[in-house]
């Protein structure tokens, strides 16, 4: 099975599709990251807007 060797800018990328994974990959990485970083402010955050909706008299 042949690869698809694509040149683009003086660059040689073997495949498209590989390299939109390894992004895809970098922006979950990040987010994970960013995440794990700010965990305790996100969780705060979440518990407060929790209590308030609790708190805002809404009836199923």
């Amino acid at each position: 099975m042949k690869r698809k060797v694509i040149k683009e800018k003086g660059f040689c990328v073997r495949s498209k599709k590989g390299m939109e994974l390894v992004q895809v990959a970098i922006l979950i990485g990040i987010a994970v990251a960013v995440g794990l970083i700010f965990r305790s402010q996100i969780t705060d955050f979440v518990n407060a807007v929790f209590t308030t909706l609790g708190h805002g008299g809404f009836t199923s």
